[in-house]
């Protein structure tokens, strides 16, 4: 049965930053996988939408979108085998505080846990700690609708697993993940203003070592980092204190937003106040929104190794950055070997960027960006804004050609195709593109 709950729009759907308006025909919101599978089946392009936190068109698309949310909630723990078998379509902040009751935890969250599990992995969204790798990194199966409506079920150790976890919904729906956990565990999270630049510089792996999670916040204008965020895992020493003054940065004296001049009660707890993981870990709560949505974002990953180099190519432009920036970010990310995952391979660090909501006059920006971060190879996020070409990304994923193969076994009719991937994953004659060269 086709779903009855689809809806075509009295107003234009936008993203929730904006600056996507959707082409979309219908948005579909089936209450069944049955009813999923049958819509998937029935239709010619569609593609599959979770909170819309996206700022490429990655989900776009000018056939009818998907959204999982309305499917039936399902939270399966094992504590046992410490893997839970969710619904896709819950959102992180849905799911936490469940499995925190069980004395169950991720092992990382992203600053906002308003998005959604299924979105967040597909796009290789991550958290931040030398050694936690991204979201996706915590899968260990899903289970998606291809093409012609059949349920497919794909675990870590399965040929195509890598390629299915960052897929850009270019495989299909996905309806349940199964999620690694380990056992729960209290954060404490501490602000301090003023890290001296040539500190970061000097000991760039000790500085983002500190603490289980650690951001670092930055206007890009010069001087020292304006914040950083030590998000530290509470031992069986018990909660501890920290000291005033720290490689020279100086304790916060009360909480801190990351965007210098707005107020902080959005934010998490902060100043030494042991909380659960899933309270600390983002930056910002549940329970509100962060903001109102009015901005872009970008995201560009580097080899750990090049960090320090990678920063200062950025500082040399930063003339061009700060007048277009509300705040950039500075995360470290474990290595995985999901295909498309930015942090494929490498230790990685990522630089973001909060810009204005003025695409004309950040575009540029962009451009200036990626030329100075190009001698590292630097791979952007793909759920944010950028201007890398094709055949650079070609280059930067040891498996794009497999990646290729696999959506045009999985998705031969091209169902879930849409025009972000023709223009990065074009199909030729034989459905790939040229063979990657790194």
């Amino acid at each position: 049965m086709i779903d009855h709950s689809a809806r075509t729009p009295s107003a234009p759907w936008t993203n929730w930053a904006g600056n996507i308006t959707f082409g979309a025909r219908q948005l579909h919101t089936p209450a069944s996988v049955a009813e999923l599978q049958a819509v998937v089946a029935a239709g010619t392009a569609v593609r599959a939408l979770g909170t819309g936190h996206s700022f490429s068109t990655v989900a776009d698309t000018h056939g009818d979108l998907i959204s999982v949310a309305g499917l039936p909630r399902s939270v399966k723990i094992d504590p046992k085998a410490r893997t839970a078998t969710v619904s896709a379509g819950l959102r992180f902040g849905e799911l936490t505080g469940t499995l925190h009751r069980t004395g169950l935890a991720l092992h990382n969250l992203g600053s906002l846990p308003h998005i959604s599990l299924a979105g967040a992995c597909a796009t290789g969204t991550h958290g931040s700690g030398i050694g936690n790798r991204s979201l996706a990194g915590a899968v260990r199966a899903l289970e998606l609708v291809t093409a012609d409506g059949t349920s497919v079920t794909l675990e870590r150790g399965d040929t195509d697993f890598p390629g299915a976890v960052v897929s850009l919904g270019a495989l299909g729906v996905v309806t349940r993940l199964t999620l690694d956990l380990v056992p729960a565990f209290e954060v404490q999270q501490w602000v301090y203003e003023g890290l001296p630049q040539e500190q970061l510089l000097g000991s760039f792996d000790d500085v983002m070592s500190e603490a289980y999670s650690v951001s670092l916040f930055t206007a890009w204008r010069g001087g020292p980092i304006d914040q950083v965020w030590l998000k530290q895992r509470v031992g069986d020493e018990g909660p501890r204190s920290a000291p005033s003054r720290w490689l020279g940065a100086t304790l916060a004296d009360r909480p801190r937003h990351p965007v210098p001049g707005m107020p902080a009660g959005h934010t998490t707890q902060q100043q030494g106040v042991p909380g659960p993981w899933h309270a600390r870990l983002p930056h910002f709560r549940l329970e509100f929104t962060p903001s109102n949505g009015d901005e872009l974002q970008s995201e560009y990953f580097v080899a750990r190794r090049d960090a320090v180099a990678a920063y200062e190519a950025l500082d040399r432009i930063r003339e061009r950055i700060a007048p277009l920036l509300q705040i950039g970010e500075i995360r470290t990310v474990a290595a995985d070997d999901l295909w498309l995952s930015p942090a494929q391979g490498m230790d990685a660090v990522a630089f973001h960027f909060t810009w204005g909501p003025d695409s004309a006059a950040v575009t540029p920006v962009l451009g200036a960006i990626e030329e100075a971060l190009a001698p590292f190879g630097a791979r952007p996020h793909w759920g944010k804004v950028f201007t890398t070409a094709p055949g650079t990304l070609r280059d930067l994923y040891r498996h794009y050609a497999d990646f290729e193969r696999l959506t045009t076994r999985l998705d031969p009719t091209g169902t879930f195709r849409n025009d972000f991937l023709e223009q990065h994953f074009p199909r030729t004659g034989n459905g790939l593109g040229t063979a990657p060269t790194g």
